[in-house]
């Protein structure tokens, strides 16, 4: 019984031995993951896209194209190489419920096409492949599934971009269960941008979240006043991740480019970048929605 005992922990410290993994390794493992600083160009100012670790913003009320976008650098990632695209791997948290998978299916065919006329099922399949789509419906479910990811961005040195459509689904029932207290209001949102935060720095991932623009009130001498749409109104903690925002809206119907791409609504995102300096860059681009995906002017 001695010798069995004595076995048994040989082969348990040999399956700990095989399981383990330096923080060398891990770190060479992690140096792996792709930077998407040229998943679109035409979007920022400067030298290119977000770093590792870097947070982007798609900021704008409904219609003005911030999905679409979404869809856009999505297949930008998960596309081969040869069709210029990343290769990289990629989580999409639906919050909204609203992911149009044949939507999304459709782009990736119109951008395989033009590179491709034969095996296209074959090659959408391998760039569905890179793409996994997590639903979520509360801040709680969200904070679990952030959780729940952190190994997946542990083991999987190609995820390097995470989607979340959208980060302020759940702002109106987090107010109402917080009452008039907004630390409970923003209590959920915090630790889910705190959890981020520690993932974004471990992990070396990049995030793009999409945040619909709403129309708030506040108490004064005119109280049909309203304040700027555009302002940031998350809390903090997820204000101070955001390195990147793109303001999306439509081209006013009086200017000329309006009428001009096809009878198409063009629509505009203007983009400042924030820097370690405390110095902002700023970029406007203009596009339209196609068929086959965004279209830029």
């Amino acid at each position: 019984s001695e010798m069995t005992s004595q076995r048994r922990r040989r082969e348990e410290e040999e399956v700990r031995a095989e399981m383990s993994e330096s923080g060398a390794q891990l770190f060479a493992r992690l140096e792996a993951r792709r930077c998407l600083k040229d998943i679109e160009p035409r979007l920022f100012p400067g030298d290119g896209g977000p770093q590792h670790g870097e947070v982007v913003e798609l900021y704008g009320s409904e219609g003005t194209g911030k999905t679409e976008l979404l869809y856009h650098l999505l297949c930008r990632c998960v596309l081969p190489n040869a069709a210029g695209g990343l290769e990289a791997d990629v989580v999409f948290v639906d919050t909204d419920y609203s992911l149009d998978m044949l939507r999304l299916v459709s782009i990736m065919e119109s951008r395989l096409n033009s590179w491709m006329r034969e095996n296209n099922e074959e090659a959408c399949r391998s760039c569905l492949s890179r793409l996994l789509v997590v639903h979520c419906s509360s801040s709680s479910q969200l904070l679990l599934t952030l959780h729940f990811l952190e190994n997946s961005f542990s083991s999987r040195p190609g995820l390097a971009l995470l989607l979340i459509d959208s980060i302020s689904a759940f702002y109106w029932p987090d107010r109402c269960e917080g009452g008039a207290n907004l630390a409970k209001q923003e209590e959920k949102l915090s630790k889910c941008s705190e959890l981020l935060g520690r993932l974004l720095r471990d992990y070396r991932i990049t995030v793009f979240a999409t945040c619909h623009a709403i129309r708030r009130s506040y108490s004064g001498p005119s109280s049909s006043s309203f304040s700027d749409p555009d302002r940031p109104y998350l809390c903090r903690a997820w204000q101070r991740l955001v390195i990147h925002r793109l303001l999306c809206s439509r081209q006013e119907a009086g200017n000329n480019m309006a009428a001009t791409a096809g009878r198409r609504q063009v629509l505009t995102v203007h983009c400042t970048s924030s820097s370690s300096s405390g110095t902002k860059a700023h970029r406007s681009s203009s596009f339209y929605v196609t068929d086959g995906g965004v279209e830029f002017t």
